[in-house]
């Protein structure tokens, strides 16, 4: 036969009927033991398994029924036929309700034994195959569940280690661009970390946190393409070297905006000089026209040029940089960021330029003058 051997068991409390049974499907293929009661039964359930078994309801003791529940409790795959007389059809139709796969009725025939015992094997086999089918599936999902997890993990690793070497290069161009065109040095880092710190009190998250981040590095980029003997005049520009000078927003834009990780940083870049009453430049842009990293940008670009020394002035104290940006609230600058810088600490600005003059004493390795970093360190006056 094609169909593999099976272990039947076959309870009856009728000797002839189990005889039957058995010389029936033996010659049917199946490996076959007999047993007389409900606790015979349990014996050779409990000693050996079994994938089929053919059980007679009414018998003394312990009925078919009770035997059924009991050996599904064991075994939830075993296939089991119950047996009854032909008057009795509705208890075998109650057995099956109970997790019998079928039910024959007495007298039987072999070829319905045959037919009902194959039903009842087949469908046993579908059920565990497409438990297995799923018990694969899950281990798959799992594996594959694992892999993905893995390659993701590898990927932001991957992504950080990419951004951190972004942000190095840009810091690179940012310090060079300091040291060319400002005699305070520290400027271009103090007002990164304002801007951030700013635009973390505004709510601003991730992705555009950093984007915004870039935008204050990169801001005067645009200066490269800017004559030293405009940048470094000692003295005012007159009208067309200021035409020049304002020029280089445009500048930074052009060679930003085709830079793809650095798209959104561009728009700051071009707009870092508007004003929020549309008075600024180089677009006349008003209002919340202009990119909101802009727009915070102006605020912390104007209170370290206010709080930090110049070859034409001293620092102003901390107080009277606040009020210019309350009373240029609504023309100069958007309103919201005004607010937002007041709801800061003054003792949290002073943390931020001390972590900046640090970070720049950590440079000095490369050349940067002792009297500078000592100027750099000092508070911001009260």
């Amino acid at each position: 036969m094609n169909q593999p051997r099976a272990n039947v068991l076959v309870v009856d409390d009728n000797p002839s009927v189990r005889e039957v049974l058995r010389e029936g499907l033996e010659a049917f293929g199946y490996r076959v033991e007999t047993v007389g009661s409900a606790e015979e039964a349990k014996q050779k359930f409990a000693d050996g398994r079994f994938d089929l078994v053919l059980s007679d309801i009414d018998m003394p003791g312990e009925s078919g029924t009770e035997l059924l529940r009991w050996m599904k409790q064991q075994d939830e795959d075993v296939a089991v036929v119950m047996i009854t007389g032909i008057d009795d059809a509705s208890t075998a139709v109650a057995a099956m309700h109970a997790g019998a796969a079928d039910y024959l009725c007495k007298p039987f025939s072999l070829p319905e034994v045959k037919a009902r015992t194959e039903q009842a094997l087949e469908k046993r086999r579908l059920v565990l195959e497409n438990r297995a089918y799923q018990d694969h599936l899950e281990k798959l999902v799992e594996e594959r569940t694992h892999e993905v997890l893995q390659a993701m993990s590898r990927i932001r690793m991957l992504n950080d280690e990419l951004r951190l070497a972004y942000d190095t290069t840009l810091s690179a161009l940012m310090i060079a661009l300091d040291y060319r065109d400002n005699e305070t040095q520290g400027h271009s880092i103090r007002v990164v970390e304002y801007t951030e710190r700013l635009a973390e009190e505004l709510g601003v998250v991730e992705p555009e946190l950093t984007h915004i981040r870039r935008g204050a590095m990169l801001h005067d980029v645009g200066k490269i393409g800017i004559p030293d003997r405009i940048l470094r005049k000692p003295g005012p520009l007159d009208d067309e070297e200021w035409e020049l000078m304002k020029l280089h927003p445009k500048l930074g834009w052009e060679m930003l905006r085709d830079i793809a990780f650095l798209e959104q940083s561009a728009r700051i870049v071009l707009a870092h000089h508007e004003r929020y009453d549309g008075k600024g430049y180089p677009n006349g842009l008003k209002g919340e026209e202009i990119p909101l990293g802009a727009r915070i940008f102006a605020v912390a670009d104007t209170f370290d040029a206010m709080t930090s020394d110049r070859p034409y002035r001293k620092a102003l104290p901390y107080s009277r940089a606040r009020q210019e940006l309350i009373d240029f609230a609504g023309t100069q600058f958007d309103p919201r960021v005004v607010e937002a810088f007041l709801r800061v600490p003054e003792s949290e600005w002073w943390e931020i330029r001390e972590r900046c003059a640090r970070e720049i004493a950590d440079r000095t390795g490369a050349g940067i003058p002792r009297s500078l970093l000592d100027r750099l360190a000092e508070p911001i006056p009260v």
